[in-house]
């Protein structure tokens, strides 16, 4: 009898250690890696925080300017940097009629403040680019407010 009592809890120790280990793994599989709390983030238009994105729309009414192949050469708390394509509608002779055409720029995110969404968090409010190769009708060097 004690033979048969030690087999039976010696295997519900094991299946218990089994679920143990197999249930978290496949509890968490599922689910999107968090991003660090510390990171500062970009404010998307779908008002998402993100962390180094590839693509980044700056005219959220519209789409007529965004970045796209951004490659960040740093992110930080306080600033982020990075080269990628402003590709701007020209609008001409009107914004539905327009051609959209692609600079090269440098980018820069300033001015981190905490988020109100997630205040344990900060965003950017701030984008500097300098256009590297030919520009819109704009300055070389433009600053534009990030809302989000």
């Amino acid at each position: 009898m004690q033979r048969q009592t030690f087999r039976t809890t010696l295997t519900l120790l094991a299946a218990a250690g089994l679920t143990a280990a197999v249930v978290p793994a496949s509890a968490t599989a599922n689910q999107a890696p968090a991003q660090p709390v510390s990171e500062t983030v970009a404010v998307d238009c779908a008002a998402e925080g993100q962390v180094r994105p590839g693509d980044y729309i700056l005219a959220c009414g519209d789409g007529n300017s965004r970045l796209t192949g951004l490659r960040w050469t740093s992110w930080g708390p306080d600033r982020a940097e990075g080269r990628g394509v402003n590709v701007v509608n020209d609008c001409r002779p009107y914004c539905a009629a327009g051609t959209f055409r692609s600079y090269p720029v440098t980018v820069r995110l300033d001015r981190a403040e905490v988020w109100e969404k997630q205040p344990d968090r900060k965003r950017f409010t701030e984008v500097t680019l300098t256009y590297t190769e030919g520009r819109p009708s704009l300055a070389r060097e433009v600053t534009i407010p990030l809302t989000g």
